[in-house]
């Protein structure tokens, strides 16, 4: 009789702590956006492999409207989610973890410009891959933890094409592998926690 109501305690617990996890979850990112991104950059990869721009200019280009379409697939479905979520109620506070992300994405973008006006454009695709690594970390207790995961994949890859010699900017596989690998996973991590959070527990 005592064991059972042990078992019956540390099954509320198990429930009360799953509830409060479940509650400080971000549910602003769609998975299937994330994959519809991946699979954007490995498009981008085969456009610029197989019709190669004369200049690195050009790839930069190629990879800024790839950028383009990631970011109106992805805010694109946070904003239907705020809008549109009744659970939400378009309260700002709930988009406090993307704020988060702003930073790390500051600093990329001030790199990035740098090294575009330097003309090192070899740097970019580590630069790139290391500060979404780096993204990926206000999120750790707010995302599934294989999404951190995934952004570790991200620096260690940003590190390994640092030191890879011979891969240089207009080499379009190295990243577009690297994000279609990255957001896939990431896609399905987040497209799985969804439908197993919305499934009703017996």
């Amino acid at each position: 009789m005592i064991a059972a109501h042990v078992h019956d305690a540390l099954r509320q617990v198990q429930k009360l702590r799953e509830a409060v996890l479940d509650k400080r979850q971000f549910r602003g990112y769609s998975g299937p956006a994330r994959l519809l991104g991946g699979m954007v950059a490995l498009a981008g990869a085969v456009v610029l492999a197989r019709f190669p721009p004369a200049t690195p200019a050009g790839h930069l280009v190629g990879w800024g409207c790839v950028l383009a379409v990631g970011l109106l697939l992805n805010y694109g479905a946070m904003a239907y989610w705020f809008w549109c979520d009744p659970q939400v109620a378009r309260d700002p506070r709930q988009l406090r973890p993307a704020l988060d992300a702003l930073p790390p994405l500051a600093v990329g973008a001030a790199f990035s410009l740098a090294c575009v006006l330097r003309q090192q454009y070899d740097e970019l695709f580590p630069l790139w891959m290391c500060v979404y690594g780096l993204v990926h970390v206000p999120y750790r207790t707010t995302l599934p933890l294989g999404n951190y995961l995934v952004g570790l994949g991200y620096l260690a890859a940003g590190a390994g094409c640092l030191f890879w010699p011979g891969l240089g900017f207009t080499n379009p596989w190295p990243m577009g592998l690297v994000f279609f690998a990255g957001e896939t996973v990431g896609g399905l991590i987040l497209y799985h926690n969804r439908a197993r959070n919305l499934t009703p527990s017996g």
